[in-house]
Formats: C-alpha cells, structure tokens, sequence
C-alpha cells in the first residue's frame, strides 16, 4: 500500500483550540499531527488517486467510504464508531508514513479534532487483526492478499498473553467491529455514500471532542 509524499496532506493546516489557523504539529518522529476537519476531509479525498493494495479493486477513498458505510449500517447510531472507519487508514496517506505505522500515525493526525475514542479505535485496528488471527481459526480467509502479506510485517498473530493484554484496553471491541468493516469494505463498484456526505457527522464529532470542527 503506498503513501502520498506530499499533495494535500504536506499544504494542510489546523486550527489551534483557541480558534488561531496554525501550521501543522510536528510529531518527535516527524510525523504531522492534529488536523483539522477541514484537513482530514482534503487528505481523504487524495486517496482517490492511490490504489488500496495490489489485486485490491478499489482505491483509499472507496476503501474509506465502504468501511465507514459497513460500521454505520451494522452499528446503527455510532458515529464516532463510524466516523473511525473513515479516517482508520489516513496513514496511508500521509507522507513518510510505513505500512508497520500506518494506524498510529493515522492516529496522531486525527486525535485533535476527532476525540480519544476515535484515535485510540484507528491507533488499534492493525491490533485487532493479529488478535483475530490469533483467536479466529476461519479469520485468516478473510484477509485479501494485500493484509495477508503486511501480517507478517505488523507481528503476525499475537500471543495469548498479547491477545488478554489487548482485550483489556480501552475500545478494544470497537477495534475489532473496525477491523471486521476494514475486511470486508474491498469490493470494486459498490456504490456508498460520498466523502461530502461524511462532513457533517465528522463536523459533529469533531465538536464533541472539543476541537474547532473545522
């Protein structure tokens, strides 16, 4: 899966909580952190140009849209549940970002303006699928190409003490109900709703955490 080294993700800005436009924040690895809604919006939409994995028939954006459609249908009510599968793999899309980073980074950048929830449910998703492997003798039929090939890299299953310690984390269950939407939301020419559609409930959550809403 590869990333965007610049375009609409190197140009975002955010505003600061006391309402001032700043540039971006700088992570200690150099990773860019706290974007706006505005921000996340415009770095989503370049995921139409980057194609999700090879022999996957769908780009970052429809991979987006499918999985935050999939987790609004089955957890009806949920937007920040929602709202978290939309932005889960904004990592890819960012530059300088790894496959082995790509949901803590993903992570850092929307925590800001989308709350802890959102973060910590995106920061755990590569979690959740060595979880299920491990836990899940069917899960690993589940997996396309692509996921199958970045287990390995990611740590591949986990442990069983790793699997207790990761069920004991905050929003662990909403990790996997993402991972699950993150499986299935693959197939080429389905038709959801698109990115505008989005914006007010990423708006809305955005509130919620505090932030400006962009």
């Amino acid at each position: 899966m590869g990333c965007a080294a610049g375009g609409p993700r190197a140009r975002a800005r955010h505003r600061t909580r006391n309402g001032g436009d700043s540039g971006e924040t700088a992570g200690e690895n150099g990773d860019v952190r706290d974007l706006d809604v505005g921000a996340i919006v415009e770095v989503l939409a370049s995921g139409a140009g980057h194609g999700l994995g090879p022999g996957v028939p769908v780009s970052q954006l429809d991979h987006a849209l499918q999985t935050a459609a999939l987790l609004a249908h089955h957890h009806r009510g949920d937007g920040e549940l929602a709202v978290a599968g939309l932005v889960h793999d904004i990592g890819h899309l960012l530059p300088g970002g790894t496959d082995e980073a790509h949901a803590s980074e993903a992570a850092g950048a929307v925590r800001w303006a989308l709350g802890e929830r959102v973060a910590t449910t995106v920061g755990l998703h590569v979690e959740a699928k060595r979880y299920l492997v491990a836990t899940e003798d069917a899960y690993g039929g589940v997996l396309t190409t692509d996921s199958a090939v970045s287990l390995a890299r990611q740590g591949g299953a986990m442990t069983g003490e790793e699997a207790a310690a990761f069920l004991a984390r905050p929003w662990a269950a909403d990790a996997v109900a993402l991972r699950r939407a993150d499986d299935s939301g693959k197939v080429g020419g389905l038709v959801v709703g698109n990115l505008a559609s989005w914006v007010p409930l990423l708006q809305e959550v955005s509130r919620r955490a505090g932030a400006s809403g962009g």
